[in-house]
């Protein structure tokens, strides 16, 4: 009889909770699942209601060195001022943030900005990482992963985010013991990031296009250790009981069923700073021409976004902008316990399902409406004087050029056209987004039994 293979799950955060515990990739599985985290209680009493663990296990406390931080940083700066060089794309230097703070930190960045400059070759970067790795393996949580490891003996260790602070170490520890080793790549932005930060057997991406790019960046990882698999997050739209109905959805926050739905998406702080007053421009504008008759706006935050910023506008607008905010779990200050309950995906789906068109600033949220074929409407205009920050920044992202036309979405350039593209968009919703999401995403329909075969 052949015995049931061992999954180590590791799961750092709340989106790797959504697509990969709530999702079918191990609903199924002929295997043991172990869960290897940092949870609180009542997350994985919550976690237990939607998928069947075997166990679960507390990944040790972990503490990173001067030297593995050092390294790390250098690493990052280094291979973002190779990317852009290589994809001949400026604006990706622009992911290297040096932290703020006391002189030490200031002067650690300062440093590693210098010594970045003196790193010309990939090979460079290549010995860079052989040093990280070897200081890995001196951190005081290396010995103390090896044996939790040797005591459960899993056949794979499956990580759900590929730039998780704990992660590498946790890796380099399982493939010492011989243990197969696989990580998803979070997003399709994510690889000209250079956060790749752990090293794996097996690399799961969405595409061709992504695997086309992460051999691009990443030259020394073999073809053969990249497997596409789509991801799991759009399967919750084919299934049709994810939709709230109607009645109760429309009445649950007080929409009309007599106007059109333009649902705002909000992107976090640091991606779209100037949020809150797009969507002011776009309140005013359906106000002067006087048509809160026809539309009502939907706001839906970031979920990590649990600032106050948004706050003068919804006041502003009381009768015409509904607050629909994310269902996440916010009952801690441990990051750990921030993750999105399983009600969260059911009013998302609904909000794509029933919105007749959704406006944000260069956000996946594209996709997401785009599987019920709504229009996405990106915001291509600065609201505010802003040195730091531009539109032609976040446009000019390497993720970008994914964009087989730029018809897949409509483009709002100029606020004065604000009504004349919400018009457009909500009376002739037709774009090309299901081309562009082709390039991205492939196998949305299989990504879970893929994933799962994948790493058994």
């Amino acid at each position: 009889m052949i015995s049931k293979k061992n999954i180590l799950l590791l799961v750092p955060d709340g989106t790797g909770i959504k697509n990969y515990l709530y999702s079918s990739v191990f609903k199924h599985a002929d295997a043991s699942l172990h869960l290897y985290h940092n949870f609180d209680g009542d997350t994985l009493t919550e976690l237990k209601n939607h998928i069947s663990l075997d166990s679960t296990l507390e990944i040790p406390a972990y503490k990173e060195s001067v030297k593995e931080k050092f390294l790390r940083e250098l690493i990052h700066l280094a291979r973002i001022q190779y990317n852009a060089k290589k994809a001949e794309n400026p604006s990706i230097l622009s992911f290297f943030k040096s932290k703020k703070g006391s002189v030490k930190l200031i002067f650690f960045y300062k440093v590693v900005q210098l010594l970045a400059t003196t790193i010309t070759t990939y090979q460079g970067i290549l010995k860079l990482e052989k040093k990280y790795q070897k200081a890995l393996r001196k951190n005081p949580l290396y010995p103390q992963v090896s044996e939790q490891l040797q005591t459960l003996q899993p056949d794979v260790l499956f990580c759900t985010h590929q730039r998780a602070l704990k992660a590498p170490v946790v890796f380099a520890a399982a493939r010492d013991l011989g243990i197969k080793t696989a990580t998803v790549i979070y997003s399709w932005d994510n690889i000209p990031k250079a956060r790749l930060a752990l090293q794996a057997d097996l690399y799961l991406v969405w595409s061709r296009y992504m695997k086309k790019e992460l051999q691009f960046f990443y030259p020394e990882i073999a073809s053969e250790g990249i497997k596409v698999t789509g991801t799991p997050q759009f399967e919750f739209y084919k299934d049709e009981s994810n939709i709230i109905p109607k009645t109760e959805f429309y009445s649950s926050y007080g929409l009309s069923e007599s106007k059109k739905i333009v649902c705002f998406s909000g992107d976090d702080v640091l991606t779209s700073p100037h949020d809150p007053q797009y969507l002011d421009d776009i309140a005013s504008a359906i106000v002067s021409e006087g048509m809160e008759d026809r539309i009502q706006i939907v706001f839906r935050r970031c979920p990590v976004d649990v600032s106050g910023r948004y706050d003068w506008v919804l006041q502003k607008f009381p009768k015409l902008i509904i607050d629909m905010p994310p269902l996440w779990n916010f009952n801690s200050d441990l990051w750990s316990a921030v993750y999105p309950t399983y009600q969260d995906i059911s009013l998302l789906v609904s909000l794509a399902y029933y919105a007749d068109a959704v406006v944000n600033v260069g956000s996946t949220m594209a996709f997401d409406f785009g599987m019920f074929g709504k229009p996405c409407i990106f915001i291509n205009y600065d609201t505010v004087p802003d040195r730091h920050w531009s539109v032609k920044r976040i446009y000019a992202y390497q993720h970008f050029r994914s964009m087989p036309s730029k018809d897949a979405v409509y483009w709002l350039s100029d606020k004065e056209n604000i009504i004349a593209i919400l018009t457009r968009a909500i009376d002739t919703p037709a774009t090309a987004i299901a081309q562009w999401f082709d390039v991205v995403v492939e196998d949305a329909e299989r990504a879970s039994q893929q994933i799962l075969k994948s790493i058994v």
